[in-house]
């Protein structure tokens, strides 16, 4: 047999984590609610399915969008014929603007430092070999989507450090948990060359607030490593408090940053709902990283014809504003009814505003506090209750018994047969439960308020209820309008 690389023989991809082998369980026997009413459903896909009729709408408005209409087919040649490599300047004017239009308008980008990249995965990649030689490392608080440690290390040999972040606080980013992991690193004859920050965070379904957001830059600045902003769910938070980028904090007065440190990583993947598109962004400050990532993007670019209907898209000022509002508001209902649900059968999880995800606690299910004993309950959850969740381990979580669930890849009917699948299993399992300790107070939504609980009962009559129940508006929708 004739050898192959370490890099294909090796298992940098990350595949064997029991994060892609729920989607493997899911593959073989996908649900359905008619061929195959008792497959797996797939609660493992950060994906927002909520707002296709809003694109859908637009498209038959807009034939012209597309190249392959009687109406677009006049811009068939040009779109089709070589674009170089800084894409098409309509496509980062409308991507640089939409970027601004969901921080609010309180800071604006500049087209020109749009590199493009095959979706978020393309531009973490980019960046990490534009900022890092191998076996040098990037600090990433934990819990952390487990896709990084193929993104930014199999292909470029870069490092990742776990910052550790405990329930005790909400998992929340301390100047003392850097510092922690930075001294490990240093032990380790690494070294540091950036921190990975996710905000809003995946698989919390939480903001970074500014302190945090202006400590994470002090420290950054202070021992002179980069910082890269994961900001591919900046659309989704539905509920206040609202979203802060870096890209605002490094504007405010207080603030003391060589802006040269400081990097973006986006996407429509998520806030749009286009996976498929494959269009990332990387947006840095330093021009050198803007040079080399722009030349790097040849092994990754965004199809003309892509660029093409995201342009027209999103220069659409009317149905952008109105795809981000009813965007919030359907993520805010469906969230809303889903949390209700979990807790109605003793389900906790995170306080959370943001996000196509829960993060949900079955600590009390584990029959030990131990890893295994998680990998044990997401087995069963798994096979038995035929849920694809993905368990607290995958995301490198300190605490076994966390899990992500995703609530926005699915129709409500999909959704119906989880929470009642959901439901079967808790109360057959109430009887195990084991009693939760907490080392402190903290924020977990064990239950709901009483006044809450009426506002719910005065929409939604008793048990499982229809996904279809009306619900309370978000605030922060209500808010801008």
């Amino acid at each position: 047999m004739v050898a192959m690389s370490k890099i294909a023989t090796g298992n940098g991809h990350g595949e064997n984590s029991p994060y892609f082998d729920g989607w493997k369980a899911y593959e073989t026997n996908p649900f359905h609610p008619t061929e195959r009413p008792e497959g797996v459903i797939q609660m493992g896909l950060a994906e927002n399915q909520l707002c296709f009729n809003l694109i859908k709408n637009w498209l038959i408005k807009h034939p012209e969008a597309s190249l392959c209409t009687p109406q677009g087919v006049n811009k068939f040649k040009e779109t089709a014929l070589f674009q170089d490599y800084h894409g098409m300047p309509e496509f980062r004017q409308a991507v640089a603007k939409f970027m601004g239009k969901v921080r609010g308008d309180r800071v604006k980008f500049d087209p020109d430092r749009i590199v493009m990249s095959g979706g978020a995965t393309g531009a973490h990649e980019m960046v990490a070999f534009c900022l890092a030689d191998p076996g040098e490392a990037f600090l990433v608080p934990t819990p952390y989507y487990p896709g990084f440690d193929r993104d930014l290390k199999w292909r470029t040999g870069v490092e990742l450090v776990p910052v550790n972040c405990e329930s005790c606080n909400n998992f929340k980013i301390t100047r003392n948990a850097l510092e922690a992991a930075y001294v490990k690193v240093q032990e380790a004859n690494l070294r540091v060359k950036g921190l990975l920050i996710t905000n809003p965070s995946n698989p919390l379904g939480t903001v970074l607030d500014r302190d945090t957001l202006k400590s994470m830059v002090r420290f950054i600045n202070d021992k002179n490593i980069h910082l890269i902003g994961d900001e591919i769910y900046a659309a989704t938070v539905f509920m206040e408090p609202e979203f802060v980028s870096i890209s605002e904090i490094i504007e405010e007065e207080d603030v003391e940053c060589n802006r040269d440190l400081i990097h973006i990583v986006y996407s429509l993947s998520k806030d749009m709902g286009f996976p498929g598109f494959r269009v990332g962004i990387v947006y840095s400050y330093n021009d050198s990283v803007v040079s080399c990532a722009r030349k790097m993007s040849s092994f990754g670019l965004v199809s003309s014809q892509t660029q093409h209907l995201i342009a027209s898209m999103l220069s659409d000022d009317e149905f952008v504003d109105n795809f981000i509002t009813e965007s919030k508001e359907l993520l805010f209902n469906r969230h809303k009814y889903f949390t209700w649900s979990l807790s109605q059968v003793g389900i906790g999880c995170l306080k959370g505003n943001a996000g196509l995800f829960i993060w949900m606690d079955l600590r009390k299910l584990l029959k030990e506090e131990t890893f295994a004993a998680e990998m044990e309950l997401w087995r069963v959850i798994t096979n038995e209750v035929k849920l694809n969740v993905s368990p607290g381990s995958s995301f490198h979580c300190q605490e076994p018994g966390w899990f992500r669930v995703c609530f926005a890849n699915m129709d409500d009917y999909t959704m119906k047969v989880a929470l009642l699948r959901i439901r079967t299993f808790m109360l057959k399992n109430n009887e195990a439960m084991v009693p939760l300790k907490l080392c402190r107070p903290s924020s977990l939504k064990l239950s709901l308020s009483r006044s809450l609980s009426r506002r719910m009962d005065d929409f939604m009559s008793p048990g499982i209820m229809s996904p279809h129940s009306p619900l309370p508006q978000s605030p922060l929708v209500r808010a801008r309008t």
